[in-house]
């Protein structure tokens, strides 16, 4: 008798007993539930042990051998393919796109926040909050599709159940699943998660990056929001220059007209001081708005319409069919789809290879296919197919909501796809039903090994090993290495640059929290540490690494407009408190179309330090947080109206001439920090200045400026080893080129490739005007619209020159010097950690500054922090790699050496 024969008959009797002594029915389906674990456990390759199983797995070994990469996907050619910088330009495309939709909707999402505004400021766009836009389509007809990471609750606070109550109960047409189960099935998943980010449209325009559709992401350039008169005039005169027109601020604080607010609820956050909470209570703001900054958002996204998006919807059928088989076989709530490729007519196509294809295609939904139409005369734009269903033209689209039809025609048809795309993926058996495929990191190896002269890594994570051995199992560091090694052998200029987050996004205390210390370890142990390191062995080899390979952060500074005496005399002349006003000003975003839970909220703010009590010290409000005020959920709107309108009316005078945020200053704006004006006294502005890290969540690699990498796959083994967390990315080869230089030398780069490492390179050294975002009727430009409609040619600009040549000395010093620069600024005013100063815990407890969480940390006067400040440019600084480098036993513990059984959790 084998194993899972035992545990049946074991179950049986537990069965017998609840039913011999009338024991809740509950007892048995607990026990059932572990039977199923426990039978899942023992026979992990139940999807691959029979012949029939075993022929399919066969088939699509031969297939992934087919393609470069070993993807399930092989290059397709003449793709329009659009990048977008901040979540400010990607989630109005992705509205555009969405409001286009005639038949289907696919969304794969890590987290999805129903309640999550595509544009902003939320008051002037209620129509585009996710929520009323995909009931909208539902209504309409369209077909919403939704797989959510199902997280773990104990330990993650995304709520995907609500995700999943919410939207489908808008309309019979939105359906979601949540997965994978994590205890009592014969899948339980433990450690990893479903992490693309994707949106599919008509199977015909698809969007894949960083950017999940959830609170805390949306956020544009400058990391900062201008709410002055004075401060929106000015903003008329950049949209000549076609810039996006918005804000995301560190500071999102309207005494004088909360309309204003960017953030409302729950979308202000800062995952350095506290984890969300409760999020399926929209307007819970948790922390305080006028003490703590909210952590800003730097990420990159993509969308594409041309023949690759079928491979993109193949990802999502296969993932959606394999849910449904798992966990709603019987259910005909969920129906099957069915792949849309057209394979009676373009018989070559992969999927016509599984034998699973034509079951699905009898029993599933089946959505058009403009890219393999049954008809020529369907084709898109009226192109010319060639052997692989490519097409030479691509749809023209009807124009968004307030676009002029004429231009958006003449823009969409005269559009060719110019780039070669090949989707690669992580995927295993728990995420995919599939052997595991790790094509994405097997992308960044090839990629790296066929560099010639640059590359850019931007990403939330640098976790790899360069070397053999040890607990981290990906290779691109050993990549990087090699590559560094052969150009240092052959006197060759290669330069290779790495912009991460200064810290991981996790709240609490580096000196206390083990998960942000095991994360900071694994990335040392990547850079400079643990005798295997890339640094470690460059030199090594006899060469000095900082000549090849260098490491970047970003950060911002703010002010607050919340002078405590002009906030302490509104509340008492309206007898409202600026607390119950935000509340009833993000009551009014909720709405009556969207339930609510929570009766009151309770705002936080940093507990005050105490020399007894060393907890709070200027990192985190985790260890130490005070109540500011509980306040009441206001049930009804007009109540809530009145509320705002209270304390609004109380201010006395005019806030015109005051800047609700400074941090536009980074960048090229035509006023100066010096010249901000404040209507209260020094010490309060003093208080009101703050800083925090940019969180840098992109996930993207640019080779030599003609080849890209960008997705959801973060540069660690969770996303890089295939059977770990699931991801997609895709590779992008642009054939229209650009003429320019590397290192001084004539050089044809690819668009696509140039003038995204170009852009992103602008904003990080503040050689781009401010985006402003303040009344919802700013011109909308054409980094915003979904693609194809094309994004203005800036490659002849002066500041586009200023970065077009990486490998110039020019360009080098102007980086690097900017960022110890802005280093040195922010290290003097507010004391920020991590800090080459500071090398071991003795260190870290007498340098950390004894103030709230990121307030400044200077005995200077205000005039003189100012003065500072407006030296600041762009948000890049350098990377303190010697971090407390005398801690050795943080990388070199136990952990490292395959004894921490949770390790694989955060590497």
């Amino acid at each position: 008798m084998g194993l899972l024969d035992s545990l049946k008959q074991d179950l049986d009797k537990v069965g017998e007993l609840v039913h011999e002594h009338g024991l809740r029915h509950t007892v048995k389906e607990g026990a059932v539930a572990a039977f199923k674990t426990v039978s899942g456990a023992v026979d992990r390759n139940d999807n691959h042990d029979d012949p029939e199983e075993k022929e399919v797995d066969k088939i699509r070994e031969q297939i992934n051998a087919s393609h470069r990469f070993g993807s399930f996907a092989g290059e397709r050619s003449r793709n329009a393919v659009k990048w977008y910088i901040d979540g400010h330009d990607y989630f109005w495309a992705v509205s555009e796109i969405l409001d286009s939709a005639k038949e289907c909707i696919f969304i794969l999402d890590w987290w999805l926040s129903p309640e999550l505004y595509l544009r902003r400021p939320p008051a002037d766009f209620p129509q585009f909050r996710l929520d009323r836009l995909l009931k909208r389509k539902a209504e309409q007809g369209v077909k919403v599709y939704i797989c959510v990471y199902k997280e773990i609750t104990q330990t993650m606070n995304m709520s995907s159940n609500h995700t999943k109550e919410a939207l489908q109960a808008l309309h019979p047409n939105i359906k979601v699943m949540r997965h994978p189960d994590h205890i009592g099935t014969a899948h339980d998943v433990q450690f990893w998660s479903h992490h693309e980010k994707v949106v599919v449209v008509d199977n015909h325009r698809a969007c894949i990056g960083g950017l999940d559709l959830c609170f805390g992401r949306w956020d544009t350039h400058n990391q900062s929001v201008i709410s002055s008169r004075r401060a929106t005039s000015l903003s008329w005169k950049l949209t000549v220059i076609s810039f996006p027109m918005s804000s995301s601020p560190l500071a999102d604080c309207h005494p004088t007209d909360f309309t204003r607010t960017l953030f409302p609820g729950q979308d202000y956050n800062n995952g350095r001081v506290m984890d969300f909470q409760q999020v399926d209570n929209f307007v819970s703001n948790q922390i305080s708005i006028l003490e703590t900054a909210r952590m800003p958002w730097h990420d990159v996204h993509l969308a594409l319409a041309g023949p690759a998006v079928l491979d993109v919807v193949q990802h999502f059928v296969e993932r959606w069919n394999k849910i449904k088989k798992e966990k709603y076989k019987d259910d005909v709530t969920y129906d099957w789809l069915a792949f849309p490729h057209n394979v009676a007519k373009f018989p070559q196509e992969p999927v016509s290879r599984l034998p699973y294809s034509e079951v699905w295609d009898s029993i599933g939904t089946k959505f058009h296919n403009t890219w393999q139409p049954d008809d020529d005369s369907k084709r898109p734009g009226g192109g010319t197919f060639d052997h692989q269903g490519d097409v030479n033209a691509l749809t023209p689209f009807e124009p968004p909501e307030g676009a002029s039809a004429a231009m958006y025609d003449d823009h969409y048809q005269r559009v060719t796809g110019t780039c070669n795309v090949q989707v690669v993926r992580s995927v295993s058996d728990w995420s995919h039903g599939v052997l595991k495929e790790q094509s994405i990191q097997n992308a960044y190896i090839q990629l790296i090994r066929e560099a010639n002269h640059f590359i850019y890594i931007e990403n939330q994570f640098f976790l790899s090993n360069a070397a053999d051995g040890g607990p981290v199992v990906n290779k691109i560091a050993k990549a990087l290495v090699e590559r560094i090694l052969t150009a240092a052998r052959e006197g060759q200029k290669f330069k290779v640059i790495v912009v991460i987050p200064e810290v991981p996004g996790f709240s609490g205390d580096i000196e206390k929290e083990g998960s942000i210390q095991k994360i900071m370890a694994g990335q040392w142990r990547t850079i400079n540490r643990g005798g295997n390191s890339i640094y470690e062995l460059v030199r090594q080899a006899g060469y000095d690494p900082t000549d090849y390979i260098r490491f970047y952060h970003l950060r911002c500074y703010d002010r607050i407009n919340a002078p405590k005496s002009f906030i302490d005399q509104m509340a008492r002349d309206s007898g409202v408190s600026f607390f119950q006003a935000q509340i009833a000003q993000a009551r009014l975003f909720l709405g009556d179309d969207t339930t609510w839970k929570q009766d009151k909220i309770q705002i936080s703010a940093p507990a005050t330090y105490s020399a007894d009590n060393t907890s709070d010290l200027g990192t985190t409000e985790k260890q130490g947080t005070t109540i500011v005020e509980e306040v009441k959920f206001y049930q009804n709107l007009n109540e809530a109206r009145q509320v705002v309108r209270k304390f609004e009316g109380a201010a006395g005078r005019s806030d015109d001439d005051v800047s609700d945020s400074l941090s536009q200053h980074l960048l090229e704006d035509t006023t100066g920090l010096l010249d901000e004006q404040w209507l209260g006294n020094e010490q309060e502005e003093k208080d009101c200045y703050v800083t925090e890290l940019l969180y840098i969540h992109s996930k993207v690699m640019i080779v030599d400026d003609r080849r890209v990498i960008m997705g959801s796959a973060n540069l660690n083994d969770r996303s890089q080893k295939g059977d770990g967390d699931s991801e997609i990315a895709l590779v992008v080869e642009d054939n229209d080129q650009v003429q320019t230089t590397m290192d001084g030398r004539p050089f044809v780069a690819s668009r696509f490739a140039a003038t995204l490492r170009r852009k992103i390179m602008k904003e990080h050294l503040g050689l781009i005007p401010p985006q402003f975002c303040e009344t919802g009727k700013e011109p909308v430009t054409s980094f915003q619209r979904a693609v194809p409609y094309p994004s203005e040619d800036e490659t002849q600009s002066d500041e586009d020159q200023r970065v077009a040549d990486p490998l110039s000395d020019e360009f080098l010093e102007l980086w690097d010097a900017t960022a110890r620069k802005n280093r040195s600024i922010f290290g003097e005013i507010f004391k920020t950690v991590p800090t080459d100063v500071v090398r071991n815990w003795d260190q870290y407890k007498a340098y950390m500054p004894k103030v709230k969480t990121g307030h400044v940390a200077s005995d200077l006067p205000i005039s003189q922090i100012k003065q500072k400040l407006s030296s600041v440019r762009g948000a890049l600084v350098t990377a303190p790699i010697d971090f407390l480098i005398e801690e050795k036993g943080l990388w070199t513990g136990p952990e490292w050496l395959g004894l921490d059984p949770t390790l694989p959790i955060y590497i």
